[in-house]
């Protein structure tokens, strides 16, 4: 797995599932290498260092690619329940999470950990703040989320 560290913030969280900030083409070929078999990026094609042919870099190295742009400032339970659609799909694949920082990511997957994969609050919620402390938005939308999907 060293290949993949240097990958901005780099967070693997099971066998499974990886997520990270924006890889570079070189860094997409070790992905593939790793044996990942579907990239799904929740960054917007003008985010920072965004690839400009992510999807075609993505593709020739034998993954699935799924796009679901979320806006920072404006994520949305139809971003985040599209999300949980492709993560129930791929469950059975080796998954590689991305967006521009692993901000957006680490948020959907603490929540995806929380409502849908069984994870305890303690260890989602550790996971997340390695990437970062959610600002006052993503905070909002966390708990949204978390209210919205209650049985």
């Amino acid at each position: 797995m060293n290949a993949l560290t240097s990958i901005n913030n780099f967070l693997p969280l099971s066998d499974q599932i990886a997520t990270a900030g924006q890889p570079t083409e070189t860094q997409f070929e070790t992905i593939a290498k790793q044996g990942y078999q579907v990239v799904i990026n929740l960054a917007l094609p003008t985010s920072d260092h965004a690839l400009p042919d992510e999807q075609e870099t993505v593709e020739s190295q034998g993954m699935d690619y799924i796009n679901i742009p979320v806006i920072w400032e404006q994520p949305t339970i139809a971003n985040l329940q599209r999300f949980f659609q492709v993560m129930d799909v791929n469950q059975t694949s080796k998954v590689f999470v991305h967006c521009a920082a692993n901000k957006r990511v680490s948020a959907f997957m603490y929540l995806y950990r929380r409502l849908k994969g069984g994870a305890d609050e303690a260890t989602a919620q550790r996971d997340l703040n390695r990437i970062w402390q959610p600002n006052a938005i993503w905070q909002r939308f966390i708990q949204q989320a978390m209210a919205h999907h209650q049985p």
